[in-house]
């Protein structure tokens, strides 16, 4: 019997439980890898109109957790998630439309949909729409607008919008050039594991951009860069690294090894 089949034999539980609290127990199921079990709650919830279970049903659809992938289905959950102004819904299928995934390609409709996710608080939808009007290939390139929702999407803790401010103070894009405030940025995206700001920040300290120069702080961000596999960190790698001593650079390279401290508020 097909999932939805199942689902619609499903009756909606009676009122021993909030529609908050069997959302926070479908979350915790998930999240633990129960996702049938978390399928079974979402399901009475999103037949019920609850537009984060319909998101949460389409995000299952479109990464096959706990059912099979099927973008198609997933796009349709997701557009009723959309419609009840659930913002993780239209930043998910927003994705669809970007990616062409189950629904035919249209970056004008996926930026319209980040956009309303965006102007919702979410986080990520804030982050892809930055990126969208900073790189101007899929929307008209607007750097003030960039800027605003990058700072939106950072003062939620988004790391990959930190370093895209660093960028844009590095590249004097909507704003004047700021070496100091680009690496700033870089550090706040970097210690929070992003790895465009590490291998960013790691050459800021090789050059002495924005910084005072330290092959020792250069190496260690180049090191987190590179282990991430990002490719600018290769182009300053050999350089920093013959700036150190054999023993510098081994106490740099363990200390490297090492989780990231929590990163200050």
């Amino acid at each position: 019997m097909r999932w939805l089949d199942a689902l619609a034999k499903k009756k909606p539980r009676g009122d021993d439980a909030t529609v908050a609290e069997r959302l926070a127990e479908a979350y915790d199921a998930s999240r633990s890898g129960e996702h049938a079990r978390a399928l079974d709650i979402w399901g009475p919830l999103a037949r019920a109109g609850v537009g984060r279970a319909q998101s949460n049903i389409g995000a299952c659809f479109a990464e096959g957790l706990g059912v099979a992938r099927d973008p198609k289905l997933a796009a349709q959950w997701l557009s009723l998630a959309a419609e009840t102004g659930d913002p993780i819904g239209r930043r998910n299928l927003a994705t669809l439309y970007f990616k062409g995934d189950g629904v035919e390609q249209d970056f004008a409709r996926a930026a319209e949909l980040y956009r309303a996710a965006a102007e919702r608080g979410d986080g990520p939808a804030q982050d892809m729409l930055s990126w969208m009007l900073l790189e101007g290939e899929v929307a008209e390139p607007d750097y003030g607008e960039a800027r605003r929702w990058a700072e939106a999407a950072a003062g939620q803790g988004v790391a990959a919008s930190m370093t895209r401010l660093g960028m844009l103070y590095h590249n004097a894009l909507g704003v004047a050039r700021d070496p100091a405030m680009a690496a700033f940025w870089w550090r706040r995206g970097a210690e929070r594991g992003d790895a465009d700001g590490q291998a960013m920040l790691g050459a800021a300290y090789h050059l002495g951009a924005g910084v005072t120069r330290d092959p020792a702080e250069a190496y260690f961000w180049l090191l987190r860069a590179r282990a991430a596999g990002n490719p600018l960190a290769s182009q300053f790698f050999a350089a920093v690294r013959s700036a150190l001593s054999p023993d510098a650079a081994a106490v740099t390279e363990r200390r490297a090894a090492d989780p990231l401290p929590e990163p200050p508020p």
